[in-house]
């Protein structure tokens, strides 16, 4: 086998980019190969923070894995991501073995994964529920993959779970929920919907709320608010805006929660015009919401549960269940209405020491 790092060669992104297609089925590729590409050549809004060390393992002239080192500054840990690997011990031993020299070579203390370049981009490994389908956000992969990062030094730094919340029937109601959602309101505070004409606006204020609540996240590394803005522009023409909520309290945002309509992995697969119809049909009329991400600053403590019940009110009217994606363990949001979870999503973050 060979291992071969590349920089912008023709015939080594092909590969890198086209091997998803051998390792996973139409209904399980999360891969968006316009992103991909764009890392790939340093050309994405936010291949300015980092810098990427590119690698394909050939057995003879076929393509059996791949992987990719995100380096920041100041920063003794080495990200390895986009990692896919047929399902050969042998194939995984040799790449960790690369993997593990090259990062040693440099210098770095700690090798954690899977990390996809950026916690905005995506990380973690999935561990369960293999039999259902990949919803949108969700980190996915072949259920081997675990057994091959485990049985190469690798051990589980980080533990996160989606729970999977059923329908909330329009006479259901939690008292403390209620009562609280009712307390703030009295104090002041107000829990809005953003029109689309706000757009600017609301990603600025989520943008600096994120900077102040997410610093404490494994691999979390702050971006501008340009940028944030720009790489979450995307989300413009997927989002519906009545699971999207931000709480203000005299004036000034304090909080925020994003919800979208379940596309399942048709948003990273729209040259194909078919999926830009099902992502137009669902925006309009979701089957499901993928709750992504939620915040609220620490001095408005108790706020989280009136947004919950601000977006139950809205799950209540729509009739339809939700995903609360990728929380992490010893957070509060894995305890939010427990009631209604039907199961678990588990996922994990990897490290292993040099």
């Amino acid at each position: 086998m060979r291992c071969i790092e590349f920089t912008d060669e023709k015939k080594y992104i092909r590969d890198f980019i086209s091997l998803s297609k051998k390792i996973y089925e139409s209904s399980g590729n999360m891969q968006n190969d316009k992103e991909l590409k764009s890392l790939l050549l340093g050309e994405h809004p936010l291949s300015k923070y980092f810098v990427l060390h590119k690698f394909c393992i050939y057995r003879g002239n076929e393509i059996v894995a791949r992987f990719a080192f995100t380096v920041y500054p100041n920063d003794d840990t080495a990200y390895l991501g986009f990692f896919e690997c047929v399902d050969e011990d042998e194939v995984a031993k040799f790449l960790f073995e690369q993997a593990v020299a090259f990062a040693k070579s440099c210098g770095f203390k700690q090798i954690l994964g899977p990390v996809n370049a950026s916690f905005w981009i995506g990380y973690r490994l999935k561990t369960n529920l293999f039999d259902e389908r990949a919803y949108t956000g969700e980190p996915y992969n072949p259920k081997y993959y675990e057994r091959l990062f485990l049985q190469n030094g690798f051990a589980v730094a980080e533990h996160y779970i989606s729970s999977v919340y059923k329908r909330v029937e329009k006479d259901f109601e939690l008292e403390k929920y209620r009562n609280r959602y009712d307390e703030f309101v009295q104090k002041g505070y107000e829990i809005v919907s953003p029109s689309m004409r706000d757009w600017d606006k609301t990603m600025a204020e989520i943008h600096e709320l994120i900077t102040i609540l997410y610093q404490d996240f494994p691999i979390y590394k702050s971006i501008t608010k340009k940028d944030f803005c720009t790489y979450f522009a995307s989300y413009k023409s997927i989002v519906d805006l009545r699971m999207v909520k931000m709480a203000y309290y005299r004036g000034k945002a304090v909080g925020f929660y994003i919800s979208i309509p379940n596309y399942n992995n048709s948003v990273y697969h729209t040259s194909n015009p078919l999926n830009i119809l099902r992502i137009l049909r669902l925006r309009k009329n979701p089957t499901e919401y993928v709750m992504l991400y939620m915040g609220v600053l620490p001095e408005h403590q108790g706020l989280g549960k009136v947004l919950v019940q601000s977006i139950m009110n809205e799950l209540k009217e729509s009739g339809l269940g939700s995903i609360g994606a990728l929380q992490r363990d010893g957070k509060i949001t894995q305890s939010y209405v427990n009631e209604l979870i039907e199961k678990r999503y588990e996922y994990v973050l990897l490290k292993r020491g040099l």
